[in-house]
């Protein structure tokens, strides 16, 4: 137990060191070159540097927490303490376990920091903010389809939940039925909202006797029950950077459309799935590094450990962004990957149980 204090409180140190550290490096980069297209506003200023730390979070904390347990494992060789537990009896399982435990505690966490819009959009909000001074832009011209019916929204503003210079087409067996023209629409109780609106209906048989097209007046219209706008901008527009609410919702409705949903799963693999990586690479490396400076030597195995850290994680992030393109499946690009690490991770663990020997300093 207090092997684990030890190292757990040794890990926990460094890898908020080592966030904070990355966070102020590529916020302040950044700010640096994007000063001069930044409103003059102090306090619009102030929110696009909240948000971009949001997002060097969600992009750099996997990296600190393997940064981290190199860090400390480099601690524990230097200082002997990693020579001392052995000597007290502590087998490298023992060792291990705070590493694991911590970063699992860590990696969940971080998980469920995708259930906050603020959190999962940053880098979107950051982007509207520098080019138009607020962090929701409307979205312009989106045309989709639901059901029988194909819908244009001539602009939407999500963070109003409203929409304005709307056309609805109604489709039955391939024939246009009618079209609802209205200025605006409202979304409220998993309803769009439509105050005033022309409905113009095309006869069921088009010949002389006729009664031609007809146009009526319709207030207080329900349509559209369950497109929510934060759906719509996200999928219409293929964005990839859902919130874990956003993203089951999407999935459901364009299963029940029929609609390809690779790039969903694509952002749910990335927002469950891929975090896991950690871990993983936490008990690969683990092993790998001896127990006392006699059998390492400290900069080699630093740079070495770094190096293939970072190339894991690039080669990872290089598969996402294929998976969000759909240039692969989330299959292959995002679960295979993590899946052969944590196979990788447990062989590692089995081999060492298998051939568990005392520990000779």
């Amino acid at each position: 137990m207090l092997a684990f204090k030890y190292i757990a409180f040794h890990y926990l140190k460094y890898f908020f060191v080592i966030l904070v550290a990355l966070v102020l490096f590529l916020v302040g980069f950044d700010y640096m070159e994007n000063a001069e297209q930044l409103s003059q506003s102090a306090n619009l200023t102030l929110i696009y540097l909240v948000y971009k730390a949001f997002y060097a979070i969600d992009l750099l904390l996997p990296l600190s927490l393997l940064f981290a347990m190199i860090a400390t494992k480099i601690y524990l060789i230097r200082s002997n303490a990693l020579v001392s537990f052995f000597s007290l009896g502590y087998s490298r399982i023992d060792v291990l376990r705070p590493f694991l435990f911590v970063s699992l505690g860590v990696t969940i966490l971080f998980v469920s920091f995708h259930s906050l819009s603020s959190f999962s959009r940053a880098d979107e909000f950051s982007r509207n903010i520098r080019k138009h001074s607020q962090y929701l832009s409307p979205t312009r011209d989106l045309f989709f389809t639901y059901k029988d019916k194909y819908v244009y929204f001539s602009k939407m503003l999500p963070l109003q939940e409203k929409a304005e210079d709307i056309r609805i087409f109604s489709v039955v067996n391939n024939s246009l039925k009618e079209v609802v023209v209205a200025s605006s629409a409202i979304y409220r109780d998993d309803f769009w909202l439509i105050e005033a609106a022309d409905i113009i209906k095309k006869p069921e048989d088009m010949n002389f006797t006729s009664l031609g097209i007809t146009v009526s007046e319709n207030n207080d219209l329900k349509m559209l029950g369950g497109f929510r706008p934060k759906i719509l901008d996200r999928v219409y527009e293929g964005k990839v950077n859902f919130t874990i609410q956003d993203a089951f919702d999407a999935m459901t409705l364009l299963e029940d459309q029929k609609i390809d949903t690779r790039s969903i799963k694509g952002a749910l693999y990335k927002i469950f799935i891929y975090p896991f990586f950690v871990p993983c690479l936490v008990v690969i490396i683990f092993f790998f590094v001896p127990i006392s400076v006699r059998f390492l030597n400290v900069s080699l195995f630093s740079f070495s450990a770094i190096l293939a850290t970072l190339m894991v994680w690039g080669i990872l992030y290089t598969l996402i962004e294929l998976s969000n393109n759909k240039t692969i499946s989330g299959e292959a690009g995002i679960v295979a990957p993590v899946v052969i690490l944590f196979f990788i991770a447990a062989r590692q663990i089995i081999h060492y149980r298998t051939h568990l020997k005392p520990t000779r300093i």
